[in-house]
């Protein structure tokens, strides 16, 4: 799946249902079984910041996906800075999309 797919779905989820921006709050979301996907950019410095997300999200069968840029994400999830992680809670109009992204 390409990084424009993955930053579309994040733009909608973010306008018709909800999102979760930022590390600490898409690893709560993770936690607590409410992600439904979790998108991490691939530029985070230093990378261990995000390492513990693909275990929990594999823990929580909840589908991780990256993509290139975290300014690139921040645009995506409505934000003027760049953010490491975000979870989608609610795909609201996405969620077809985030259905087809795990088949």
């Amino acid at each position: 799946m390409k990084d424009n797919e993955i930053l579309e779905i994040v733009e909608i989820a973010r306008e018709t249902g909800k999102i979760r921006k930022g590390i600490n709050e898409a690893t709560k979301a993770v936690e607590r079984g409410q992600a439904k996907l979790v998108v991490v950019a691939n530029d985070v410095e230093p990378p261990e910041i995000v390492m513990h997300l693909p275990a929990l999200c594999d823990e929580k069968k909840i589908m991780l996906v990256k993509v290139a840029s975290k300014v690139e994400l921040g645009r995506a999830a409505g934000i003027d800075v760049g953010t490491s992680a975000i979870a989608v809670v609610e795909g609201g109009e996405a969620r077809r999309k985030i259905e087809d992204l795990s088949k």
